[in-house]
């Protein structure tokens, strides 16, 4: 696999964006961009890799980024992860391309934005294996027999943007921490219980799909953790349910990282051990793939996630584009994606953050802006999730 990478901007020469530095209230987002190479091009184009999304950015033109980006100045979050967002080597054509070609700029009435922070780094989806990890008795390296199902190294990659310093020398990754590692882990089992995995892929195999990250964030005196993550979908397999097993395990990872003493088998890329500190404040935030009321995920994983004590979860943000798109469904207010399914969060803890409000971006039809939700080519098939709390 390729090293470690971890890249953080210092402030953008030119920009004149003025920052609260010591700040009361602060808007936390996730976003499922769908900014990945697939995306751009037809179905079953052979060959694709980050390259296809350089050169989208490059272009700062293009309509889907353009929606997206128009959607974050809109509800303007302080710090947002971006979920598949291609990883990119070099910061210039990747991450700080897009802040640069299509935040930085005013348009369609909504005033530009700056992000002068950024942490990015590779993950596990389309890092090729030597094992036949889907057991259709071929080892094709990539798609499904990737440590993460990927046709190429990078992609549903992550990256996040903050308006505030992110202590560099304190970020925690563990897109190497072995899956076998985890106490009790859901080890999949064919017919005849047997393992699912050989023994050797089973020493290698890496607990997260993308990668797990601890990123904490300065505000003023304050530091608050961002823990960020995207598990595999819950899919794309058969009735051993290999995914929707790394999908709890996954989602699992930060209820016992958060819960001290519990999360003492831990250790990061770096082979340092244990949990979040337990007087720590934090957020959890990303693609989750996993509902406590809907879809094919073990609902234990998000369930015991979302009924920690250390969370508040009280009040599920929600939108008006919801219930509209599915009438008859009693959840759907919730839900943030198409496919609906509440499956993107933004969850803090209780500690040291007080929730005052909260949201979905999904526009019900004819409401201002309904036009970027509109079709899935319009910006994504997921929708921005935010919730605004005050620091205590």
């Amino acid at each position: 696999m390729k090293e470690l990478v971890i890249s953080i901007a210092l402030l953008l020469p030119g920009m004149l964006f003025a920052q609260n530095t010591n700040p009361s209230e602060l808007t936390f987002a996730t976003y499922n961009v769908s900014m990945e190479a697939e995306n751009y091009v037809p179905k079953g184009t052979k060959g694709i890799s980050e390259q296809v999304l350089i050169n989208e950015l490059a272009t700062g033109k293009n309509a889907q980024i353009h929606n997206i980006a128009r959607i974050i100045k809109t509800v303007r979050p302080d710090v947002i992860l971006l979920n598949e967002f291609d990883y990119i080597a070099d910061p210039e054509q990747g991450i700080l391309q897009f802040v640069k070609a299509y935040l930085n700029v005013d348009s369609d009435g909504q005033k530009a934005i700056d992000y002068p922070y950024y942490y990015y780094s590779t993950v596990n989806t389309g890092q090729p294996s030597p094992y036949d990890l889907d057991n259709n008795g071929k080892a094709e390296r990539f798609g499904a027999d990737a440590w993460g199902f990927g046709l190429y190294p990078g992609q549903y990659g992550m990256a996040l943007l903050s308006k505030y310093p992110i202590e560099s020398d304190q970020v925690r990754t563990f897109q190497h921490f072995k899956w076998k590692d985890m106490p009790e882990a859901l080890q999949t089992k064919k017919p005849d219980n047997t393992d699912w995995y050989t023994p050797e892929a089973w020493q290698q195999f890496p607990l997260s799909s993308k990668s797990h990250w601890d990123i904490p964030i300065k505000f003023g005196a304050k530091t608050i953790h961002f823990l960020a993550s995207h598990p595999t979908p819950p899919s794309f397999d058969g009735a051993e349910d290999r995914n929707g097993k790394r999908n709890h395990d996954e989602i699992r990872f930060w209820k016992d990282y958060i819960s001290s003493e519990q999360g003492a088998y831990i250790y990061d890329d770096k082979g340092n051990r244990g949990a979040l500190s337990s007087d720590a404040s934090f957020v959890i935030l990303g693609d989750q793939n996993a509902s406590p009321d809907e879809g094919n995920a073990i609902g234990e994983g998000i369930k015991s996630l979302l009924a920690h004590a250390k969370i508040n979860n009280e009040a599920a943000p929600a939108s008006k584009g919801g219930p509209e798109h599915s009438s008859s469904n009693p959840f759907a207010k919730n839900h943030t994606a198409v496919w609906r399914m509440r499956a993107d969060y933004v969850l803090p803890s209780r500690s040291g953050l007080k929730v005052v409000d909260s949201g979905v971006f999904w526009p019900a039809k004819g409401e201002r802006l309904a036009e970027l939700v509109e079709k899935r080519e319009s910006s994504s098939d997921h929708r921005l999730v935010w919730v605004k709390v005050r620091l205590e």
